[in-house]
């Protein structure tokens, strides 16, 4: 709940406090966001911090350009409705077999650290694998020129993290400068993409834990909803096209349901994000390691 604002530099600032404690909110893990446990919607530009002088979240209306938005839209649509089931809790499945969780439009390129279960089986039959368990994802691979063409909403990102986070983001591109294996110049190693994804209430796993995570939405057609919620503080976040939200990701969070004004309405969310096992697994390794590397992923991916 809020209990103070101030404006400081401009920027109305929620002070919030826990409606409820850490064990009742373990309980809510896993479930849908309850709208009745979201007692305020921000729509305006804001930071958020706890009573306890930490920073929740910094939300910023309008701040991406639109030709940006609408060019990482155009190149990566078609990709991000692909179905998969690589989410598990997040979509409310208890399930530790991949293949039993709901199909779902979220999808991954940049890079990754675990192998998809075509390249599992390749290496099965060849008897051999890479010895780093880091992937280029076939986004990347497939598609180079769409690819290239996401990278300016992404620095744009990347940049405005640099901006608004700027402790956070300093340790985490500290990160990123030791590896190769990210994308472009930025802090970022990979990037999630969900459509018309309700998530359930999570904390994320495997992101750098020293740096802070971030989410834009880009839409089509008419929908109502879909706001990312802090059930433990009350609170949600109307992010609408072109809005950029930096949040800590470590709170447990999820959205309220999109219901659609117009049947063909989209909601792309997208997460950047520097996976801590990438970093780990790939510091101080080479360009030429990082070239080899790829050339003997993508040389296997269409081994026969």
């Amino acid at each position: 709940m809020i209990v103070r604002i101030e404006i400081i530099n401009g920027i109305k600032t929620y002070y919030v406090d826990k409606n409820f404690d850490d064990e009742v909110m373990s309980t809510k893990l896993n479930t849908y966001v309850d709208k009745k446990d979201i007692e305020d919607i921000v729509n305006e530009s804001v930071d958020v911090y706890t009573t306890e002088g930490k920073l929740l979240l910094r939300f910023r209306k309008n701040a991406l350009p639109e030709k940006h938005v609408d060019g990482f839209y155009n190149n990566i649509i078609k990709f991000a409705r692909t179905p998969t089931s690589n989410r598990g809790s997040a979509t409310g499945s208890n399930s530790k077999n991949v293949y039993d969780n709901p199909r779902i439009m979220t999808n991954i390129f940049g890079y990754f650290d675990k192998w998809s279960p075509k390249q599992k089986a390749t290496f099965r039959k060849l008897g051999k694998k890479p010895g780093v368990d880091v992937r280029e994802c076939r986004f990347n691979m497939d598609e180079p020129d769409k690819y290239k063409k996401t990278l300016p909403l992404i620095k744009e990102i990347d940049r405005m993290y640099a901006k608004l986070v700027p402790d956070r983001y300093r340790k985490q591109k500290k990160k990123a400068r030791s590896t190769y294996f990210k994308i472009d110049n930025t802090a970022f190693t990979t990037i999630t993409t969900n459509v018309n994804f309700r998530t359930t209430i999570h904390t994320d796993k495997g992101d750098d834990e020293d740096g802070f995570g971030n989410l834009v939405v880009i839409e089509k057609g008419d929908y109502t909803g879909g706001e990312t919620c802090f059930p433990q503080y009350g609170l949600g976040v109307n992010v609408r096209n072109g809005d950029m939200l930096f949040m800590d990701v470590h709170e447990p969070h999820g959205n309220l349901e999109t219901v659609k004004t117009h049947p063909d309405a989209e909601r792309l969310s997208i997460v950047c994000y520097l996976r801590k096992n990438i970093w780990l697994k790939t510091k101080n390794k080479t360009k030429k390691f990082y070239e080899n590397h790829n050339k003997t992923v993508r040389s296997l991916r269409h081994a026969k």
